[in-house]
């Protein structure tokens, strides 16, 4: 009997994980595939549009047992794991010293350690030519003022992903970091703040993640002007850069 053939995609109640679900659905032949995210009723609303069977998975991923749960679940069924999406995450905008700290500490928690646990314990059940996709930022470039501690995470999960794209390539399993800059999702709403005039559509970085991630690239950087400021970031000295973060955010 052959294994089932899967995807598994946090954050996947909105914005970048809806779409990576809806794009996946639509290009790829799976069995099912796994939306993770703790609002169940958005994705139940999700499921309803997709061709592919969806399990619901109702999970704060911040919460210690909850990637225990994939885990054990994976263990139980042992698929073909052949995308694992690890977009879920969000970002709070304001001095460092002034922003909640529970928040912040949480923010840690599912930006970095989530995302290289559900890694970790995923990795059993990915074969050959297997697909791991981080969804990092570009703001994981550089240290940016107001933006302190999401700027570190992604940055943790961009170095992280590069790493060990480099040791999993020998398995033929291939990891792809995302780094969009801002993107017309509800992550401002969380953060704070308005999304820029410039900000690119969801649709539209997935779609680029996705064909660089078949291209067994390691980056997806959508965008010129996000292509610019990656460019210019390994240039110009670090305080400078924190300095006009500062000026834009002001």
């Amino acid at each position: 009997m052959a294994m089932k053939e899967i995807a598994i995609i946090t954050g996947a109640s909105s914005g970048l994980g809806s779409d990576f679900a809806t794009f996946i659905d639509k290009t790829e032949h799976l069995d099912e595939i796994w939306l993770v995210a703790r609002r169940e009723d958005r994705l139940l609303e999700l499921s309803k549009k997709l061709k592919t069977k969806a399990v619901i998975l109702a999970l704060d991923l911040t919460q210690i047992g909850s990637i225990g749960k994939i885990q054990e679940k994976l263990k139980n069924e042992n698929p073909n794991l052949r995308f694992l999406i690890n977009n879920a995450g969000y970002g709070l905008v304001g001095r460092f010293d002034e922003l909640d700290k529970e928040k912040q500490l949480r923010m840690i928690d599912l930006n970095t350690r989530a995302l290289t646990e559900l890694t970790l314990v995923s990795l059993p059940f990915i074969q050959k030519d297997g697909k791991i996709i981080q969804v990092a930022s570009s703001a994981g470039y550089a240290p940016l003022g107001n933006f302190a501690v999401y700027a570190a995470t992604k940055s943790y999960v961009l170095h992280f992903s590069l790493a060990i794209s480099g040791e999993l390539k020998q398995k033929g399993i291939y990891v792809l970091a995302v780094c969009p800059g801002p993107v017309k999702t509800e992550f401002f709403e969380i953060a704070g703040g308005k999304p820029p005039k410039l900000a690119a559509n969801s649709q539209d970085v997935v779609r680029l993640a996705l064909k660089d991630s078949k291209k067994r690239k390691t980056v997806s950087v959508y965008g010129f002007a996000i292509k610019a400021f990656v460019v210019l970031t390994c240039f110009l000295p670090k305080r400078l850069i924190v300095w006009l973060s500062y000026k834009v955010k002001a």
